[in-house]
């Protein structure tokens, strides 16, 4: 812009620039803001060159941070000038100062739009400006259809029709509702035909925009992004000025590709074909130079390029072109270069043909990892982490340890962090994982989370033949003179859970071990002396016959801590005393740990939380998909050409872990080696087959002939939760479609799945050729389940596919099912559940496979997937009558029950999961039970039921139903109706061999004490509270006990043992 001949403006402009400080400016420019004040409400006496003038000065002042509310009209009032010069002023300040919400944009929306639809091409070049910087909702309202009218007209120059395609995108990315799918689809084709390098380029940046929100609508304008793609390939019919650095309009080819990324796929081939082609044109052409700003554009392109390709998943030598051609770049001086090279090769993981490409350039990737930019590190580890596999992990685990010890500070706990996990998913032995950890908490303790360490001694934990050596790499490392405190943690608790099994070793007698551990006491801050107390105690009760000199020497240091500030170690040095004094009874109370249970490693999700940006985001996705698997496989494990079995119908089988793409990490059964990715199968010891979590369910499945054979049945094992749906739920478990070649299941579906209903393994669905077995274990809210797929015949099944299609009421998470199943065989797929909320919708499991010629596709409904997920009350409220106020309770007398004797009906409940409370209701007649329902929204949720039978029609009976949850009570009010009027007989059909049976849950030996006398109430008030019942003691005496849910009273006792109901 031309301000020649504004003195004034360039005299106030050097006025401020000469200022010595900040007073002296704010001075001048108050100066200056109390004349334009004064010259402005004498508004007749201003020429048109003094507004502008002082308009621009307004502007200046602005820019340097003061506030010019008051000349906010006179800005908005030059736009409807005549000129061009006072016209130009008005819309550049006005898009300066004022934002889309502002209120004076409203008066200057005529004026704008008369410029608009004006024939001045460069009054609409002004308004099209101002209203694509501003945009807003209201000018999106008020222009789009006449800015569309100017994009698609043939009559105006491509300078205005370029600045309308803007001008239309930022309108549509403040109000999507302004641009009509149905009427702008051929139009925006039309667009994607022109000529002028520079409409087009505009017309692709609105193309972007809207195939990101609905790409369905314009596959007709695919076509034409490829021949665009062609036309710049080919370099035909380029002006000059849109040629930079030889590279035709590299801006233009770039979004095109990012718009062809926006479409699932290309189906036509000669699009396809033609795509490729220039594809493979700019893989080919582009090439490292001394030019950088050449080196910028051509990049830019290529590394576009590569995403598309990723995107198409094109064919596997391109992709083995587009590796080879990032390991080039990563291998440059150049610092940019290098960096996006690692980016977008960690972005090429995700590919699944292309790993071992990658692994060809892991010596020049480690070497990155010590370049001197932090970033290139980072990327550098990023991808040595997602490239990492059994074939590689314990050459790259090494060189991250190694890198370690002189890594940035900055980067040290994402590497400690990278490394565990790695060193967990992908180790060769455990006894290497334990060498893996232990180093990596000798050389950066400080940034080792308790995570890590956890997670070690969970393994340890549930490995027997892991302990002992375990405990001896733990004694090494005491020796060393000066260790991190998180070692003397782990260190301490291995030793003093496992360092009986090192008693006959030199060095390692009780007495030693405490020796060396009591050296680093002094040292340990005091998180850590809990730890070291329990591991005297544990040393303390190991050491048989007992030590009197070791004895006293412990009993003196529990004594020192038993008056500690601290109360966690006070309690456990009072408590550890205490206990260490009864003999041998403390054998049993303080025995070996338990093994942990199967759980998500937590170390995975840190690692999500950690990563933030894309290439991270590439990674922390493709090591969920390389989980160890979760799939077994049983398999016979005679030699084709051996000896035949000594069994004489089966073989011994032995269990394969076969890869998962599910993000969970679990536990590594004792006695199992961890597993590969990529489809490779490892042996695992077959001598402990029975100590997995969940067994065998379904026993030897291999048989000759057609399927007929009963099986034994399967036992009632009773874990401490169980699901229980609807019965007529039961009815969806029907095959989908028809069944190719009359493949019929066996026995009754409906039958089946009721069954299941009631236990917690079975059989869910079998037909001649595979057996579907189910089991599962609850805690709380989670679910572990495994489903068993056993083929029963001596060919494999191939085209194996299983997909759980959860209730929104259900988080659900499947493993891989291997695509074929040996010929007796046995796959067992874990499948994680989180129940969100109470519903009675179920799981359906649609499962596939083929045999030969014949294929089936049973499709399931799953029982043990189901939200009816009740535990047993492991207290009986006695004596008590409880009143709820709606919604909590609701009662309804239901008829067309089946005639039951209440025992049978007390007996039905408790395969419900629901506990029984006798004495709770003075007519024999009735039945009280209550139950705990867990969900993520309403966590552990007391529910009471009570059934009004009447002895003289068995046919009818009044049921009351309450809990602390409205949508729970109506749920399991509708579930249990359905359970007594339509009660299914027991099935059948063949069932699964017997498993061990889980433990019952312990029931009291004897009646709870009636809650008579202030005593008793008293010692039972944290019983109600295990409910969710608050306990507040009334009168005088604190004989009266009121029970509170939710600030609601429910129920009162008085000592003469009678209930007094709220009114």
């Amino acid at each position: 812009m031309a301000l020649s001949g504004m003195r004034g403006l360039s005299v106030f402009i050097s006025d401020i620039r000469n200022c010595p400080n900040k007073d002296q400016e704010r001075l001048r420019v108050d100066k200056e803001l109390g004349n334009i004040r004064t010259r402005f409400k004498n508004e007749k006496g201003l020429t048109p060159y003094e507004k502008k003038k002082y308009v621009w000065k307004m502007l200046y002042i602005y820019m340097l941070g003061y506030d010019v509310d008051f000349g906010h009209m006179e800005a908005v009032s030059l736009i409807s000038a005549p000129k061009y010069p006072e016209k130009q002023v008005g819309y550049i300040v006005t898009s300066s100062l004022l934002n889309e919400n502002h209120d004076f944009l409203r008066l200057a929306i005529n004026t704008v739009r008369n410029d608009i639809i004006g024939r001045n091409e460069t009054f609409q070049c002004l308004a099209l400006t101002m209203v694509g910087n501003i945009g807003g909702r209201e000018f999106a309202e008020s222009l789009a259809a006449d800015v569309q009218k100017l994009l698609i007209s043939s009559s105006c120059r491509p300078l205005v029709r370029k600045k309308a395609a803007l001008c239309l995108l930022r309108l549509y990315r403040k109000n999507p509702d302004v641009v009509n799918i149905d009427g702008w689809v051929d139009r925006m084709a039309q667009l994607l035909d022109e000529r002028d390098i520079g409409v087009l380029t505009s017309s692709m940046s609105l193309l972007v925009a809207l195939v990101s929100n609905n790409h369905e609508a314009y596959w007709s304008c695919l076509p034409k992004c490829v021949k665009v793609l062609e036309r710049l390939a080919r370099n035909q019919d380029i002006p000059q000025e849109y040629t930079y650095y030889g590279i035709p309009s590299p801006w233009l080819q770039v979004k095109a590709m990012r718009a062809l990324q926006y479409f699932p796929t290309i189906e036509d081939p000669n699009c396809r074909r033609s795509l490729f082609e220039v594809l493979q044109r700019i893989l080919m052409g582009t090439d490292v130079v001394k030019n950088v700003n050449k080196n910028n554009a051509a990049h830019a392109v290529l590394f576009e390029a590569l995403a598309l390709v990723m995107h198409l998943d094109a064919e596997k030598e391109m992709m083995s072109q587009c590796v080879a051609l990032l390991g080039k770049f990563i291998a440059v001086r150049e610092p940019n270069i290098r960096y996006l090279g690692l980016e977008n090769m960690t972005r090429m993981l995700m590919v699944t043909d292309v790993q071992d490409s990658i692994k060809r350039h892991q010596a020049q990737i480690i070497t990155s990892l010590k370049d001197p930019d932090i970033s290139i590190r980072r990327r550098a580890l990023d991808l040595l982490y997602g490239m990492c596999d059994i074939s590689n992990a314990k050459d790259i685990v090494e060189e991250l340890l190694q890198y370690l010890s002189t890594a940035d500070f900055a980067m040290r706990e994402e590497l400690s962090l990278k490394a565990a996990i790695l060193a967990e998913k992908f180790a060769p032995d455990l006894s290497w994982y334990v060498d893996v950890i232990l180093q990596l908490i000798d050389k950066a303790g400080d940034f080792v989370s308790d995570d890590i360490w956890f997670r070690v001694v969970q393994f340890v934990t549930n490995n027997e033949d892991l302990q002992p050596y375990a405990a001896a790499k733990a004694r090494e490392y005491l020796d060393k003179p000066a260790i991190h405190e998180t070692m003397v943690k782990v260190s301490a608790y291995l030793l003093g859970e496992f360092s009986h099994l090192l008693a006959r070793r030199p060095g390692c007698s009780p007495k030693e071990i405490f020796i060396i551990i009591h050296e680093k006491l002094p040292t340990v801050s005091t998180s850590t002396i809990p730890i070291l107390l329990s591991t005297y105690a544990k040393i303390l009760m190991h050491t048989q016959p007992p030590d009197p000199e070791l004895q006293n020497q412990i009993w003196a240091i529990f004594n020192k801590y038993e008056s500690c500030i601290d109360a966690e170690i006070q309690q456990r040095a009072v408590e550890y005393f205490a206990l260490s004094r009864k003999g041998a009874a403390v054998m049993d109370i303080l025995a070996e740990m338990p093994k942990f249970p199967e759980r998500q490693s937590a170390l995975i999700k840190k690692a999500e939380v950690a990563e933030v940006d894309s290439a991270d985001q590439s990674a922390i996705k493709l090591r969920a998909q390389q989980q160890t698997s979760n799939a077994l496989v049983v398999t016979d494990q005679h030699s084709a050409n051996g000896p035949p079995p000594t069994v004489p119908a089966v073989g011994p089988l032995t269990l394969v872990k076969v890869p998962s793409t599910s993000g969970n990490a679990e536990h590594t059964s004792e006695g199992q080696a961890l597993t590969q990715p990529n489809g490779t199968l490892t042996k695992i010891d077959p001598q402990t087959p029975s100590e997995d979590l969940l067994g065998d369910l379904l026993g030897p499945l291999a048989i000759e002939g057609p399927p007929g054979a009963a099986v034994q049945p399967q036992q009632n094992a009773v874990s401490e939760v169980g699901g229980v749906p609807s019965a007529v739920d039961g009815a969806a478990i029907v095959p989908v479609g028809e069944y190719s070649n009359s493949v019929q299941p066996i026995g009754n579906i409906n039958e089946r799945f009721y069954a299941l209903c009631l236990k917690d393994s079975g059989v869910l669905y079998e037909d001649p050729y595979i057996q579907i077995g189910i089991k599962a274990e609850w805690r709380a809210q989670h679910g572990h389940l495994v489903l068993f797929l056993g083929n029963k015949n001596t060919s494999p099944l191939d085209s194996v596919q299983a997909l759980v299609l959860p209730p929104a009421h259900l988080k659900m998470e499947l493993s891989l099912v291997p695509e074929t199943i040996p010929p007796r065989a046995q796959v067992q797929c874990p499948l994680e559940v989180l129940n969100l909320r109470p519903s009675r919708d179920v799981a359906v499991l649609d499962f596939s496979y083929k045999f030969g010629e014949c294929e089936a596709s049973p499709s399931s409904s799953s029982e043990q997937i189901s939200s009816a997920y009740i535990s047993v009350c492991r207290r009986v409220l006695s004596s008590m009558e409880i009143s709820f106020r709606p919604p909590l309770k609701l009662q309804e007398v239901v008829r067309g029950v089946r005639p039951l004797p209440l025992a049978e009906m007390a007996n039905l409940f408790n395969s419900f999961r629901l506990m029984i409370c006798p004495g709770l209701d003075p007519n024999p007649n009735n039945l009280v039970a209550s139950t705990t329902f867990y969900s993520e929204s309403t966590r552990a949720m007391l529910c009471l039921i009570r059934i009004e039978t009447d002895p003289a029609d068995r046919t009818q009976l009044r049921m009351t139903v309450a809990s602390g949850d409205p949508m729970l009570t109506f749920e399991l009010k509708e579930f249990m109706k359905e359970q007594l009027v339509s009660i299914p007989t027991a099935p059948h059909g063949p069932t699964a061999p017997p498993t061990p049976p889980v433990a019952q849950v312990a029931q009291p030996t004897s009646p709870v004490k009636a809650l008579t006398d202030p005593g008793a109430m008293l010692a039972a008030e944290w019983s109600f509270e295990d409910f969710g019942l608050v306990t507040r003691k009334k009168s005088v005496n604190g004989s009266f006990l009121v029970l509170v849910m939710d600030g609601q009273s429910l129920a009162s006792f008085r000592p003469n043992n009678k209930a007094e109901p709220n009114k």
